[in-house]
């Protein structure tokens, strides 16, 4: 049984969805006003793993991730560039999607954005005011009344009137509670608006979410999603919101991801310390950044630098060497062993058994995705030792392919480095040189063959079946 934790109940529970076997997962998009970097990618990633292992169990997905391309952060940026504010985030909005893309993160269902539902935010703000759980100010601005909803808090766990007790009402600002949000805002002087009962203006920036997941999933979900510093203020108001305008229960489980840190400090644009998902890709594959999210526990911080980089691109290693051919062909070892024995094959489908259900458990448990990758690790061993003990491609393949299915679950493709045909040819002759070398006991070549190699970013192992080469 699958358990996940609830941010709104503070518990893991078990999961269970509101129509059978059919996921409903909103997960909180990108402001794109800038080049994607790789605290966004974390989130991208804990969610498609979260996806994939739930297409894994049998469950249809229908995964909503939002693109906010109507923001003060958009307005501000676009300025800058004399660039109008919705090319400049249709322009980012498909770098991010190039993005995941190149990070093998599975396409969401639908990508809605702002500018595109902006009839519907207009009809959720009216109904919210018709309930009078809204206000339409004098300047124009829309706000929701937070003493209007009893619940307010709730999933951050705040009491309104300790929030009351530092909040103040900015000048220029038309709300009755320091606490009360803008859902409508009135247009200023040369920025992009739109028509309104309440005059031109455009949304805030929570009921835009609420709007969108209306849109595309309807009055209730089962999951909602994103970083663990949009609990408070942007989820617990679109909950708000949300509740008060449908009167439902908007999402039975809430699930959070830690932020990414660098140097000990989240990364953020406002901060100035990012890396771009772009420059990582550089210079790091797609499964490294992967693996440094697997490696950790989704909900908890996680360390960025070159440490635990370096760490991630070892475990990626360390895992291709599982999917590596046999080193001989049954053909090559007539005569002296005939692949492996009756014996150690059982022993190899018993550890592909083991890792199946070990990695189900570790996942089913609040999708423990170290747990997980240990049961990957251990499958990688039993597998590397039949190669060693001249199994053959066709002895392999049934645990490889379990090890295949379990890695593709995570979303890692443990490709090979690939050189071209001429490349090829070149490590060939070297290996070839140097394997004669070592027959004429000239160990000084042989050494030096083997510098040569290891500077064109090659790997070569020799064993008593000959000797292997990998890029």
């Amino acid at each position: 049984m699958l358990k996940i934790y609830n941010t709104l109940t503070r518990k893991t529970e078990e999961f269970q969805t509101l129509e059978p076997n059919l996921v409903k997962m909103y997960v909180c998009g990108v402001t794109v006003y800038n080049d994607a970097h790789v605290g966004h990618a974390m989130s991208a990633l804990v969610f498609d793993i979260i996806r994939r292992y739930l297409e894994y169990r049998g469950y249809a997905v229908r995964h909503v991730m939002n693109y906010t391309d109507v923001d003060d952060k958009i307005i501000n940026r676009a300025k800058q560039l004399k660039e109008d504010p919705l090319k400049l985030s249709q322009r980012y909005i498909d770098d991010y999607s190039a993005d995941l893309k190149s990070l093998n993160v599975l396409p969401a269902t639908s990508n809605p954005q702002v500018s595109k539902t902006m009839p519907l935010i207009i009809e959720f703000i009216q109904g919210l005011i018709q309930k009078e759980n809204a206000y339409a100010a004098s300047n124009g601005d829309v706000y929701f009344s937070v003493t209007s909803d009893d619940d307010y808090g709730r999933l951050s766990g705040r009491k309104l009137d300790d929030m009351q007790a530092g909040a103040r009402i900015e000048v220029g600002e038309a709300k009755t509670h320091p606490m009360d949000f803008a859902l409508w805002k009135a247009a200023k002087e040369g920025e992009i608006s739109w028509d309104s009962p309440w005059g031109k203006g455009r949304p805030g920036w929570h009921i835009e979410c609420s709007a969108m997941n209306l849109a595309e999933l309807g009055e209730q979900i089962d999951i909602h999603g994103g970083g663990n510093d949009l609990i408070f203020p942007h989820h617990e108001n679109e909950i708000a919101q949300s509740e008060c305008y449908t009167g439902k229960e908007f999402s039975r489980y809430w699930i959070h991801n830690g932020m990414l840190q660098l140097g000990g400090e989240k990364m953020s644009k406002s901060l100035g310390n990012i890396v771009s998902i772009k420059d990582f890709l550089s210079k790091r594959s797609a499964d490294v950044m992967r693996m440094l999210v697997l490696n950790g526990t989704y909900r908890a911080p996680l360390t960025f630098n070159d440490d635990t980089l370096d760490a991630a691109e070892k475990n990626v290693e360390r895992l291709k060497s599982a999917l590596r051919p046999a080193r001989a062909s049954l053909s090559e070892i007539e005569g002296t062993k005939k692949g492996l024995s009756a014996e150690t094959l059982s022993a190899l489908a018993s550890a592909s058994d083991s890792a199946k259900t070990n990695f189900t458990e570790a996942m089913d448990s609040d999708f423990n995705t170290a747990g997980a990758i240990a049961a990957l690790f251990e499958l990688s061993k039993f597998i590397n030792t039949a190669r060693d003990n001249s199994a053959t491609d066709a002895q392999l393949k049934p645990a490889q392919d379990t090890f295949v299915e379990l890695s593709g679950v995570l979303g890692l493709k443990l490709e090979e480095k690939q050189g071209t045909g001429e490349q090829d040819e070149q490590v060939n002759a070297l290996i070839a040189e140097r394997n004669e070398a070592r027959k004429q006991k000239q160990w000084a070549r042989s050494d030096q063959i083997r510098d040569q190699l290891k500077e064109m970013g090659v790997t070569i192992e020799d064993s008593k079946d000959g000797t292997s080469w990998r890029w």
